[in-house]
């Protein structure tokens, strides 16, 4: 069953979703990829304000290809999350519960996730172009000399992402192949 989940995520919500779950999320994220995380956590380390405020908010690993006419954005697909994991924990710090990418993180990422209620969401790497119909608006919002990697506020209705790890630490990277695993070879 696909659960519907408005975003910006109250505790209750983070905290009620499980590995696994399949989602459909409407409502307010922010992109960023790792020139934009970069920045953010220089700007903490300085003692300055970020240009959001991210309590309750969510984060798509994202690098939009430009819009065509009647577009909100052009194909915005997911990147790599790895490369999010020296700036995440500063950022959950501040009441980040969401973030949307591919690929594992990392052990403090997840023990980060687990201290303050957050979700880990999937989104299909290769699907850009379908995940792209989800975003009805795109406003930048910080950075714009990075291009594609600026911080945007997008406006989405029925993304499509699973999750992948959840706010008790569960992984379905880890729970996933245990379910296909043969034991009887």
């Amino acid at each position: 069953m696909v659960k519907h989940v408005q975003l910006p995520l109250t505790e209750e919500t983070a905290r009620g979703l499980q590995a696994g779950d399949q989602v459909l999320l409407s409502g307010a994220v922010f992109t960023g990829r790792d020139a934009a995380h970069k920045r953010l956590i220089a700007l903490l380390d300085e003692g300055k304000p970020l240009p959001v405020n991210l309590e309750g908010e969510t984060i798509y690993y994202v690098g939009p290809a430009p819009a065509r006419p009647g577009q909100a954005v052009g194909p915005a697909g997911p990147t790599s999350s790895y490369r999010m994991d020296p700036y995440t924990p500063k950022l959950l710090d501040l009441g980040l519960k969401g973030m949307i990418g591919k690929g594992e993180r990392g052990t403090e990422v997840i023990d980060a996730m687990k201290q303050h209620g957050a979700v880990y969401f999937g989104a299909v790497g290769g699907s850009a172009v379908l995940i792209s119909r989800s975003i009805e608006k795109s406003e930048l919002i910080a950075y714009p000399d990075l291009g594609p990697e600026a911080i945007h506020r997008f406006v989405i209705k029925d993304f499509p992402a699973v999750v992948v790890i959840d706010s008790q630490g569960n992984n379905l990277y880890q729970q996933g192949p245990e379910l296909y695993r043969k034991t009887d070879l």
